[in-house]
């Protein structure tokens, strides 16, 4: 399988890329992967030119094609402005719009405090919900006070582990059966008689509300 990390720090050595790299070494601890980093700082002139006149350069394609074609991705974004980056959001700005459909994805942000820590759900979560990509039910959020203490170590491997199991597909993998029909159910009208209730299918209330 292919892991592909997209860091958008912009300094070196970078707090976003440590923390990516500390993400991704954690999903291979759980499952093997190619790995493939992206360092959006070194496409930041073929990001901006994309947009002003629609083509990619050779570096940018490049990345666009990996992302593409990752079974997961991992990305991680410095806070700026209570948000995530210019540079971040630019470069899923120039992706393919089917890109990220369906593809699981790890959110992680660094920040120098505490109290950025809900950009991963106010910012990153619902941008790749709209992307329409499958976002881990564990963000890393990494303030400068985490490094070195307690927590952020057990986050890192939460989140690896989700991002692993999706990746691996163990959710539908061999030996899970599909959920039954709930006790009480009939096939041919989807009602139950449990505790004497009646579910109506909302396809009928719509038939009665016309007549």
């Amino acid at each position: 399988m292919k892991l592909v990390v997209v860091s958008a720090g912009l300094s070196v050595p970078s707090s976003t890329r440590l923390l990516a790299d500390r993400l991704a070494a954690a999903v291979g601890r759980h499952t093997p992967a190619d790995i493939e980093v992206v360092e959006l700082r070194d496409l930041a002139v073929e990001i901006a030119h994309a947009f002003t006149n629609g083509f990619a350069g050779k570096r940018l394609a490049a990345a666009q094609e990996a992302v593409a074609a990752a079974d997961g991705l991992i990305v991680v974004t410095p806070v700026f402005s209570a948000s995530y980056s210019g540079l971040f959001k630019s470069f899923f700005d120039v992706l393919d719009k089917d890109a990220l459909a369906g593809k699981p994805v790890l959110i992680g942000a660094t920040g120098g405090t505490a109290r950025h820590s809900l950009v991963l759900d106010h910012a990153l979560r619902p941008l790749f919900a709209y992307l329409r990509a499958v976002v881990v039910p564990t963000g890393v959020y990494a303030a400068s006070e985490d490094w070195g203490a307690e927590g952020l170590p057990e986050r890192v491997e939460r989140a690896a582990g989700e991002l692993a199991a999706l990746m691996t597909g163990l959710s539908t993998g061999p030996g899970r059966q599909p959920a039954g029909p709930r006790r009480g159910a009939t096939e041919e009208t989807g009602r139950t008689g449990t505790a004497g209730f009646e579910v109506v299918p909302f396809a009928d209330r719509l038939a009665r509300l016309g007549a």
